[in-house]
């Protein structure tokens, strides 16, 4: 039972530094975005990371499909953003072979590949009892996730026990809004939520939550191999960990606007000349939360604008350094990219209101009063189910071509530009799409989406897509009347990413 202490707050005037909080609206990405915004902290460095931007979007719902989607690249370095819904886990995650891909079952093995985007939509992504396992590549973000119960030992095992963990030459990875969740430390099989090493550099974990672990994460797995550096940490939760939040061996690393709620045995542990810059963080009910711990070989941190709630503090020893119980810096770390600081004090606010899957990918810009509808649930544009009136002009889809990426036995792509009710065009599940197609380039600018009758009201989730150059043009729910800014194409194509029934789609109208 750890004895309650005077609340120390560490705030002073200047703390928010060349980034001060300025009032400005939190902000989310717009649905044009892919659903993944832009990449923050270090990951903004190096050439930058962007993932599968301007590739082919795909729709995953086993490990095996995630895999077969990489594997069926042209080269392991074609963009490609791999959209997953349901549960990731052993049974259905399976070994796939390919010239641009290196996978093995039981574990999600994005290794010796590039420009890929993993992005939980739909009712969620979860990876149960799988690890994410990034290994010599590049240029990857990882987003809207869950990973949970991940084990080293027992049954059953995957990724050495890492909820995410990344190693050998690993660079430009973005992990952003995902749950990182075990259920217990060592003793019962789990290792760390979230583990950098062997020449891992320029990453970012946002928005996370990290939970219920005996372990965080390091960066770094040894005090001879310290060569994995440059890591933000920015408006994440970690709550119920015993250590590591991380454990830094070596290397730089920046962590602010966290919130950190029972660190149990130790926080921060800068350690073999690591430097930790610390700022805006909120620590509540933890124990030794910065300082070096374990070690003889010290590391150092600058810090500022900390609160420190009901924290505990060690006596120095051989072994035993702590940074409070009056933190003060003993290094300075220059930092090359801009960023937004919220006040402290609202920290344990705005990251309960943005951390995590399912918070809509929210993010904040230094206001403290997150607000934001959810882009993974609520459409951008809500067409009523009532037959929706047609734009002016003539149906240019009338004239146009059609194909899909597959289609229910007894229906046809041609039905949707036949002008006949009576006739309709289905998904060979509840998902799928369909495309209008023009010989040359045709301008568009609303689209009329009619359902076969007896089918109202089965069309869930959508996008319309450019299909010349992957740009989202607008996404929705529901069959309807909408528009967008106009657009010179020569393919279009609707995309049914979720239903509550089987879609039947008897008219793909599109107007200029």
């Amino acid at each position: 039972m750890r004895r309650r202490v005077a609340r120390r707050i560490y705030a002073a005037a200047t703390a928010m530094g060349v980034a001060a909080a300025t009032g400005a609206i939190l902000s989310m990405p717009s649905a044009s975005a892919a659903a993944t915004g832009s990449a923050s902290g270090y990951a903004t460095q190096n050439g930058g990371t962007t993932g599968g931007a301007g590739g082919t979007t795909v729709r995953a719902t086993t490990g095996t499909q995630i895999h077969e989607a990489l594997c069926g690249r042209a080269a392991s370095d074609t963009p490609i953003t791999i959209e997953v819904e349901g549960t990731i886990n052993h049974a259905n995650t399976a070994k796939v072979s390919g010239d641009s891909c290196n996978t093995a079952a039981g574990v999600i093995e994005l290794k010796q590949i590039s420009n890929v985007t993993l992005v939980g939509v739909g009712s969620g992504a979860v990876f149960d009892q799988l690890g994410i396992h990034v290994r010599e590549s590049s240029n990857i973000i990882i987003q809207n996730v869950t990973v949970r119960n991940v084990k080293k030992s027992g049954s059953p095992t995957s990724n050495g026990g890492d909820a995410i963990g990344m190693e050998s030459d690993v660079h430009n990875v973005w992990v952003d809004h995902v749950d990182l969740l075990a259920s217990g430390g060592e003793s019962d099989g789990y290792d760390g939520l979230f583990d950098l090493k062997a020449n891992t550099r320029y990453v970012t974990l946002s928005y996370s939550t990290l939970r219920n672990s005996g372990r965080g994460g390091l960066i770094n797995s040894s005090d001879s191999a310290i060569d994995s550096s440059f890591i933000t940490f920015h408006h994440n939760l970690y709550e119920n960990i015993d250590s590591r939040a991380p454990l830094l061996r070596g290397g730089t690393a920046h962590m602010y606007n966290n919130h950190y709620v029972s660190l149990n045995e130790s926080g921060i542990n800068s350690r073999v000349g690591a430097k930790a810059k610390v700022d805006n963080n909120y620590f509540e009910d933890s124990k030794d939360v910065l300082g070096t711990f374990y070690t003889d070989l010290p590391g150092y941190w600058q810090v500022s604008g900390n609160i420190f709630d009901n924290v505990t503090w060690s006596a120095p020893g051989e072994d035993t350094n702590p940074a409070g119980p009056d933190p003060v810096s003993n290094t300075t770390v220059s930092i090359p990219y801009s960023y937004a600081l919220d006040a402290a004090s609202c920290v344990p606010d705005v990251v309960r209101r943005t951390a995590g899957a399912h918070t809509g990918l929210k993010v904040s810009d230094g206001s403290c009063s997150p607000q934001s509808p959810d882009p993974t649930t609520t459409p951008t544009a809500s067409p009523t189910t009532a037959e929706p009136t047609a734009p002016a002009g003539t149906n240019l889809s009338l004239a146009a071509g059609a194909d899909g990426t597959g289609k229910a036995s007894g229906t046809s792509y041609g039905n949707v530009r036949d002008g006949d009710l009576s006739t309709y065009w289905s998904p060979s599940g509840t998902t799928g799409a369909v495309s209008v197609k023009w010989g040359a380039a045709t301008t568009v600018s609303s689209v009329r989406i009619r359902e076969a009758a007896g089918a109202t009201g089965a069309i869930g989730f959508w996008r319309l897509l450019n299909a010349d150059t992957g740009a989202v043009l607008k996404s929705g729910s529901g069959a309807g009347t909408v528009s967008f800014p106009a657009a010179s194409l020569k393919k279009l194509t609707f995309e049914i990413t979720g239903a509550t029934g089987t879609p039947r789609v008897a008219e793909f109208e599109t107007y200029a």
